[in-house]
C-alpha cells in the first residue's frame, strides 16, 4: 500500500510541474516586448479568465503543499521501514547466533545425559557394592557381639586369665618343687647352715657365725652342695684330680635335669636339646663343625653339611676336653635362652650356676604370675 501511494504522489508531482501548453494572457502581455492591447469590450473577460486562473494557482499551490506534507510523511514511513528493516535483519542474525548457540547446548545437553546416565549406573552399581558391605557389616556386627557375649561369659576372657593365673601358679609351684630338689646356694649359706645345726654355746657360737649380710660369689655357688670348679681348656685334661671331674659330671648331670624339667614345664623348646643320662648327659647340636677359641673358653658353632644332630658330652672322663667346653657353652645357651624367655639377659658363658640361681628367682618371684 505504501509504495502504491508513493507511485500516485510522484505522478502528481509531475503532473503539477509539467507546464500546459496554453499560456496565460498575461504572461503572454508580461513576456511580450510589445505588449497586447485588450479592447474595453474583451477586459472583464479577460479579468474573469484571470480570476479563474488565479484560484487554479492557489488550488495547486495547496495541492503542492499537502502533497508535500504527504511526501514527507512517505519519506519518513520510509526511514521507518529501512530502520525497521535494519532492526529485522539485526534480529535475524541475532536469531541465528542463538539458533546454533541452542543447538551447541542440545549437544551438551545430550552428552549431559550421557554423563548423567554413567553416573546413575555407576551409583547404582556402589549402592549394590554398599548393600553388601553394609550385610558383611551387619554379620560381622552380630559376630563382634557373639564373641563379646564368649569373652564376658563364664568361657570368656576373664575365665582364660584365671586359668592362665592358675596355670602360672601351677608352674611355680612344680619349678619350687625342682628348686628344693636342686637347690641352688653360696657356700656360705651351707657354711651357716651347718653352723645352725650345732648346738648353741652362747656368745661363742654367735662369733662363729659367719657373716650372711656379704653376697655370694659365682664361684662360691653350689648345687646339692656340689660346686662347679672353674677350669682352663686345656688340651690335655680339665682337671687334674679325679674326683673334682667326676664332681663337676655330677654337677652339670644336675643341671641339665633342671633345665630339661623348667623348660618341659614352661613349654619352651629348648635350642640345644638335652639327653639325661646323669653324671653321663649329653647335649645335642645341629650344627656339629665347632671353632674354639681358647682365650675366653667359647666354643662358636659352624653350620656343617649334615643336618643330623651331633652329641658332646657333659662329663670330662675319657672324653675330649674341646668337646665338653663346647658342650658346658652349648648348656649355657639353654639357661641363655629360658632367661631371655622372660626378657632377662645371661651373667656369662662361664656362670651356669649362677644363671640357673637368677631363671629361679624369677619364676619364684610375684611378677612371674602377671605374665
Amino acid at each position: 500500500m505504501e509504495s502504491k501511494e508513493i507511485v500516485g504522489i510522484d505522478s502528481e508531482i509531475a503532473s503539477l510541474e509539467k507546464p500546459e501548453s496554453d499560456s496565460f494572457p498575461g504572461e503572454e502581455i508580461l513576456c511580450c516586448e510589445n505588449p497586447k492591447i485588450i479592447e474595453w469590450e474583451e477586459m472583464q473577460q479577460e479579468l474573469a479568465r484571470l480570476c479563474s486562473l488565479s484560484s487554479a494557482l492557489t488550488k495547486a499551490n495547496e495541492r503542492k503543499e499537502s502533497l508535500s506534507q504527504k511526501l514527507r510523511s512517505v519519506i519518513e514511513v520510509r526511514q521507518k521501514y529501512l530502520q525497521q528493516s535494519n532492526e529485522l535483519d539485526n534480529m535475524r542474525q541475532k536469531l541465528e547466533a542463538r539458533k546454533l548457540a541452542m543447538g551447541e547446548m542440545a549437544m551438551q545437553m545430550r552428552e549431559t545425559k550421557e554423563d548423567v546416565k554413567c553416573k546413575k549406573e555407576q551409583l547404582a552399581n556402589s549402592l549394590r557394592s554398599l548393600l553388601v558391605a553394609g550385610k558383611r557389616v551387619c554379620a560381622a556386627h552380630e559376630q563382634l557381639q557373639e564373641a563379646n557375649k564368649l569373652v564376658i561369659g563364664k568361657m570368656g576372657h576373664g575365665n582364660a586369665k584365671s586359668l592362665q593365673t592358675m596355670l602360672r601358679m601351677r608352674q611355680q609351684h612344680m619349678i619350687s618343687q625342682v628348686n628344693s630338689l636342686y637347690p641352688v646356694k653360696s657356700s656360705n649359706e651351707n657354711a651357716s647352715k651347718e653352723n645352725f645345726d650345732k648346738p648353741s654355746a652362747g656368745d661363742q657360737e654367735q662369733s662363729s657365725l659367719p657373716d650372711m649380710t656379704r653376697s655370694p660369689t659365682v664361684s662360691s655357688l653350689t648345687i646339692l652342695g656340689q660346686q662347679l670348679t672353674a677350669f682352663p681348656l686345656k688340651k690335655t685334661s680339665f682337671f687334674s684330680d679325679k674326683k673334682e671331674i667326676q664332681r663337676s659330671s655330677i654337677v652339670l648331670g644336675y643341671v641339665a635335669h633342671v633345665v630339661l624339667l623348667v623348660a618341659s614345664y614352661l613349654d619352651v623348646p629348648l635350642r640345644y636339646p638335652l639327653r639325661l643320662g646323669g653324671s653321663r648327659s649329653h647335649i645335642c647340636d645341629y650344627a656339629p663343625s665347632t671353632e674354639t677359641v681358647t682365650s675366653d673358653l667359647i666354643v662358636s658353632p659352624v653350620v656343617g653339611a649334615s643336618a643330623k644332630p651331633a652329641e658332646f658330652p657333659l662329663f670330662l672322663e675319657g672324653q675330649d676336653s674341646t668337646r665338653a667346653a663346647y658342650a658346658i657353652f652349648l648348656l649355657n645357651k639353654d639357661l641363655e635362652q629360658l632367661l631371655n624367655f622372660f626378657g632377662a639377659e645371661s651373667l656369662g658363658p662361664r656362670n651356669i650356676l649362677a644363671n640357673l640361681k637368677e631363671l629361679m628367682r624369677i619364676i619364684q618371684s610375684p611378677e612371674f604370675l602377671d605374665n
